[in-house]
Parts: structure tokens; C-alpha cells; sequence
């Protein structure tokens, strides 16, 4: 397996596509705009202008694009995936997603012979560059199995958690720990400041007890600083945990947390935070 086609060269995507052809990978790539991503075209990535085009004759195509409805329109509109792909195609997407789209896209896969797989993936536009990825498939084992060496060229925390939709649901998982996580950074930050405390030194103090988090790790800083620059836009945030609460109300769960902390998104986002990164969570305390 060499040919990959990949569609959502965006901040972790470029990564990515870098870490395959650094790995050995003929990439094949599909963009808008071909301005955006000359830097990787100029690393070696091949062009194509339509995603028919890229999606063909390949041995796996890989998405990670920003919504469900972005997810649905390269799968299943005019000059789609499905239609253009190879039968024998591996098709992953890589996106954070719907669980029941990750359900259709494997049932319509099948039907045309190809290989599905939902392997939404965790840590930022730092594990995209580093290569240190977390990876959570769901699909048919044999086919990800066979798909290891091309998940190993992007991640090192790779697990298949079980059938379609799978995957989907451990990321969903993990971004109410990730939410959770950073409102507790945030709500740390906001009563030590109120008190008198220098945040640097705050810090640095309970940086290695038991209330440390990768989320104090890596953002910490960064709210202290004022840097919103986004590894993780908090318009994504926001669909993740929508995503999870409609998955957690058809199962009749009552995560009063998720629901709160999607809230406080939520009202950030329609303040006009959303391309700013998660850590501008510390403004809804601000405020």
C-alpha cells in the first residue's frame, strides 16, 4: 500500500501529509484554494484539482475535514468518494464526526467493495507535527490491521476500539475529558488570580502534583500569555460536544457537566471566538 489520497490539508492535516511522505507514502492530495497548501505541494504532495480525481486509484483515502456536512458532501455528493474510489479502496476518515455517518459511510463502503474505517485522531497541531498522534478505529479489525503502517507514519497511540462508529464514539469520549479538563484550568486560573496569586508561579506549583492535566501542559501557558492562537478551534470544540450530548440523549444519559461546559462554548463562539483556539475559554470567566 503506497498511493494515499487526502482530503483536509488544513493546521493538522499539513502535518500529517508530511509525516506520510517523510514515511514513504505517495501523497495525493485535494484543496480549494492551491495556494493554501503550495508549501506541501513544494515538499512533494501531488495536486489535484477535484476530489474525483484524487480519489482514484489509490489504495486509501484518508479525510479530515472540519463538520459532519463536510464529511457528507466528499462522501456522498456529486464527484464523491464512493463513487470515485477503486473497489478494494481503504477509506479513513479521520475526522471528528457522527458516529451514525461513521455507521453509513461503512455500510455504503461494503457495498461497493471498499474497506471502511472511522479513526478520528487526538493532540493537537503539536502530535500532527511530531508525529505522536493518538488514533481511535473503529471498523472491520482486518482492515485495520492492514492500515497500521499508514496510521504509525501519523500517531503512536493507535487502538481499534471495535465496529463502525466506534472510533468516533472514544473521541467523543475524549473530548469531555478534554473540556472538562480545560474548564478546570480555567476555573483554577480564575480563583488564583482573584486571590493575589502570580499565575506563573501558580503553576509552576501544581504543575507535577495531582492536579496537573495535559491541558494545564499545553495550554496553561498560553492563557497566562494571552496567546489564542488556535492548535484546536473552539468552533470545533463546540460541534465535538454537541455531538456527544446528542449521542448521550439517545442513550438517556444525564451529563449535566458536558451540557454546561458545551454552553460555555457555545457562548464564546456566538461572541465571535470561534476561530480562536480552546483556550480562550479563560474569556468566559473574564467576563
Amino acid at each position: 500500500m503506497n498511493k494515499i489520497g487526502f482530503i483536509g490539508v488544513g493546521i493538522m492535516g499539513r502535518s500529517m501529509v508530511r509525516n506520510l511522505m517523510k514515511n514513504g507514502f505517495e501523497v495525493h492530495i485535494f484543496a480549494r484554494n492551491i495556494e493554501k497548501v503550495e508549501d506541501v505541494i513544494g515538499e512533494g504532495a501531488i495536486f489535484h484539482e477535484t476530489i474525483a480525481s484524487v480519489a482514484t486509484g489509490k489504495d486509501a483515502i484518508i479525510t479530515i475535514v472540519g463538520y459532519p456536512h463536510d464529511v457528507e458532501e466528499v462522501y456522498f455528493d456529486e464527484g464523491n468518494i464512493l463513487d470515485s474510489a477503486d473497489k478494494g479502496t481503504y477509506l479513513i476518515d479521520m475526522t471528528t464526526s457522527s458516529p451514525m455517518l461513521a455507521k453509513k459511510i461503512y455500510e455504503k463502503g461494503i457495498e461497493k467493495g471498499m474497506y471502511p474505517l472511522d479513526a478520528p485522531v487526538t493532540g493537537g497541531d503539536l502530535g500532527a507535527r511530531n508525529g505522536t498522534l493518538a488514533i481511535m478505529v473503529g471498523g472491520d479489525k482486518k482492515d485495520y490491521e492492514i492500515c497500521l503502517p499508514i496510521f504509525e507514519a501519523m500517531g503512536t497511540n493507535i487502538n481499534y476500539l471495535g465496529k463502525a462508529g466506534a472510533g468516533q464514539h472514544c473521541k467523543l469520549g475524549n473530548q469531555i475529558l478534554i473540556a472538562s479538563a480545560l474548564s478546570g484550568v480555567c476555573e483554577a486560573f480564575t480563583y488564583a488570580k482573584s486571590k493575589g496569586l502570580d499565575l506563573n508561579e501558580f503553576m509552576k506549583a501544581v504543575s507535577t502534583g495531582s492536579g496537573a492535566s495535559r491541558q494545564l501542559d499545553m495550554l496553561g501557558q498560553k492563557i497566562i500569555d494571552q496567546d489564542y492562537n488556535p492548535g484546536f478551534y473552539l468552533q470545533h470544540i463546540v460541534k465535538d460536544l454537541q455531538l456527544a450530548l446528542i449521542e448521550a440523549n439517545m442513550s438517556e444519559l444525564n451529563l449535566e457537566i458536558l451540557s454546561q461546559n458545551l454552553a460555555n462554548f457555545q457562548e464564546l463562539e456566538q461572541e465571535g471566538y470561534g476561530e480562536l483556539g480552546t483556550q480562550a475559554l479563560i474569556k468566559y470567566y473574564e467576563s
